[in-house]
């Protein structure tokens, strides 16, 4: 399992205490104040070709697609034992990786997907991804990931688009959430973490073991 650097641990407490902060004041909006069902609206780099979802690095010749649901206790583990080697394949351009936040959970799940998909919007999707995973609620739906919340969380890691806040309040991207859900359907994911390889179903023995999972990409051409 990799490890995180100093850094990553220093900016993760970071934003454990700002949630902690915000929750322990009481703050107690509502999950949403306003929605937007338009399924036109998504975010700038989710690709309407790859299942829209969000697609980093189109033109690498190894594609790799995640469904997952950040409320989902399993991608939770998943990203603790892999977020570090993905996010440098994607950093370096090594593989085409297409996000699909899928919200079948609760309503939690579809603030923070549209949440995502508004820091996707600020250039920060990676490092929110990260941060709701590390800041998993330990039930499902209860009331802690709110508006509020999933805003300081994307200051804590950087975002500083002004729309930002807005973007998340209203869940611009509700609507988006449910093209992905038709296309999971379609291409057969009916659970999470759901990982294919350049079209290829990943094995589920290889999604907690790091030399597996990168053996399995190196397999297929990722160096």
């Amino acid at each position: 399992m990799a490890q995180q650097k100093g850094g990553d641990k220093i900016t993760r407490n970071i934003v454990i205490g700002m949630v902690l902060l915000v929750v322990l004041a009481g703050v107690g909006a509502s999950l949403f104040s306003s929605h937007s069902t338009n399924s036109s609206a998504k975010p700038v780099a989710a690709v309407k070709a790859d299942g829209y979802g969000i697609t980093f690095n189109p033109n690498a010749k190894v594609r790799v697609d995640f469904w997952e649901d950040f409320q989902c206790p399993n991608c939770r583990n998943f990203e603790a034992v892999n977020s570090s080697y993905i996010n440098s394949l994607v950093t370096a351009g090594k593989i085409k990786a297409v996000f699909h936040p899928m919200s079948f959970i609760g309503p939690e799940s579809i603030l923070a997907a549209s949440a995502a998909g508004c820091a996707s919007d600020a250039g920060k999707f990676l490092e929110f991804h990260t941060a709701l995973y590390a800041n998993q609620p330990k039930t499902e739906n209860s009331g802690l990931w709110n508006a509020q919340v999933l805003t300081i969380l994307g200051i804590g890691v950087g975002v500083k688009d002004k729309n930002f806040s807005e973007c998340v309040k209203s869940s611009k991207y509700e609507g988006w959430l449910s093209n992905i859900e038709t296309d999971a359907t379609k291409q057969g994911v009916n659970s999470t973490p759901t990982v294919f390889v350049n079209g290829k179903l990943m094995p589920t023995t290889n999604y907690l073991d790091v030399k597996k999972f990168s053996a399995y990409l190196a397999a297929d051409g990722v160096k």
